[in-house]
C-alpha cells in the first residue's frame, strides 16, 4: 500500500500542474476558438521572470522579494504577454484565415523558447525555490506515506483557482461576458459587450495561469529548483492530453482529466516497470488523446456541438 499512496501523492501533484496549463488552453479556446500552442512556452518565459523577481532587493526598504512576490509579478508578466499575443497575432489574423492563427501560434511557441535560451542560455539556468515548505523535514504522513508539503500546497493552489475560475464565470458580469463571446462573438457586440476587452482578457488570464504552473513547476525541480528552456514541453503535452480528455470548452473537465493523467501515469509507471516505467510515462498521455479523440471528440465532460446541414 506504501507504493500506492506514494504514486499516488506524486501523480496528484504532477497532474494539479496539467490541470493548471490544461484550464489555459480551455480558457483561451472558451473565449476566441483556438488553441494556444504557445501555453507552455509562456510558462517557461514567466518562471524566468519570478526567477529574475526573486534576486531583486527593494530600494529604500532594502528587502529581497519573496518568491511568492515574485510569483505574482510572474503571473502580471504573463497576463501581458499573453493578452499582447491576442491583440497583435491571433486578432488581425483570424480574421483571415484559422489557419494562419495556428501556424503564427506555432511560431511563437519557437520564438519564446529561442528567447529563453538566447537571454538566459543552456542549462544549468535560472534558480527559483519552491513557493511552498521543501526541507528535507517538511513532510506530511499520511497512511504511512510521506506527502510532501510542496506536493500539496500545489494540489490545494490548483483546487483554489478552480473554485475561482468557477466563480468568475458563473457569478460575475466579467465571466458572463466571456461566455457570452465565446458563444457567440457578434450577438455579444450588439448586446454591448466589449468583446475585443474581453478576448483580450480571457487569454491574460490563460497566461497568469501558466505563469503560475511554470512558477510552482519550476521550484518543484529540486531544492532549489530551476527553469531550463525546455522546463514546460513535456507538461504542455500532458496538459493537451487533460483539455481534450475533459473537453476543451470544460474547466472542470480539464482539472478531473489533468488529476486522472497524473495519478494513472505514475500508478502505471510504478507497477508496470517493465512495460512503462519512468521512461515511457508520456505514452500514457499520448494514448488518452488518440482514444477520446477517436471515441468522443468532444471530451468527457465537453459539450456535444450539433451542426445543421
Amino acid at each position: 500500500m506504501d507504493r500506492f499512496f506514494e504514486a499516488l501523492f506524486i501523480g496528484l501533484s504532477s497532474g494539479a500542474i496539467y490541470s493548471l496549463v490544461a484550464l489555459g488552453i480551455v480558457v483561451v479556446f472558451r473565449g476566441s476558438g483556438h488553441l494556444n500552442f504557445a501555453q507552455g512556452e509562456m510558462a517557461t518565459l514567466s518562471a524566468y521572470v519570478a526567477s529574475v523577481a526573486a534576486a531583486w532587493t527593494l530600494p529604500i526598504v532594502h528587502w529581497d522579494v519573496p518568491m511568492w512576490g515574485a510569483a505574482i509579478v510572474a503571473m502580471v508578466f504573463g497576463f501581458l504577454v499573453s493578452a499582447a499575443t491576442e491583440i497583435l497575432i491571433v486578432r488581425p489574423l483570424g480574421k483571415r484565415s484559422p489557419l494562419a492563427v495556428f501556424v503564427a501560434l506555432i511560431a511563437v511557441f519557437l520564438g519564446i523558447n529561442a528567447l529563453d535560451a538566447g537571454l538566459w542560455g543552456a542549462p544549468p539556468s535560472e534558480v527559483v525555490t519552491s513557493l511552498f515548505p521543501n526541507a528535507p523535514t517538511d513532510f506530511a504522513e499520511v497512511f504511512g506515506t510521506v506527502w510532501r508539503y510542496k506536493d500539496i500546497g500545489t494540489l490545494v493552489v490548483t483546487i483554489v483557482i478552480t473554485a475561482l475560475l468557477f466563480l468568475l464565470f458563473a457569478k460575475t458580469k466579467i465571466g458572463l461576458a466571456m461566455r457570452a463571446v465565446a458563444s457567440n462573438t457578434e450577438s455579444g457586440k450588439l448586446v454591448g459587450i466589449p468583446t475585443g476587452l474581453v478576448l483580450a482578457g480571457s487569454w491574460g488570464l490563460a497566461g497568469a495561469l501558466a505563469a503560475v504552473a511554470g512558477t510552482m513547476f519550476a521550484g518543484a525541480q529540486g531544492n532549489p529548483g530551476q527553469v531550463t528552456p525546455i522546463l514546460m514541453f513535456t507538461v504542455f503535452v500532458y496538459a493537451s492530453a487533460a483539455a481534450t480528455l475533459g473537453g476543451l470548452d470544460s474547466p472542470i473537465g480539464a482539472v478531473v482529466a489533468g488529476l486522472s493523467i497524473g495519478v494513472v501515469e505514475n500508478q502505471a509507471a510504478e507497477w508496470a516497470p517493465g512495460w512503462i516505467g519512468q521512461e515511457m510515462k508520456l505514452s500514457v498521455a499520448l494514448a488518452c488523446i488518440f482514444v477520446v479523440l477517436l471515441v468522443r471528440p468532444s471530451g468527457l465532460f465537453g459539450t456535444v456541438k450539433v451542426e445543421r446541414v
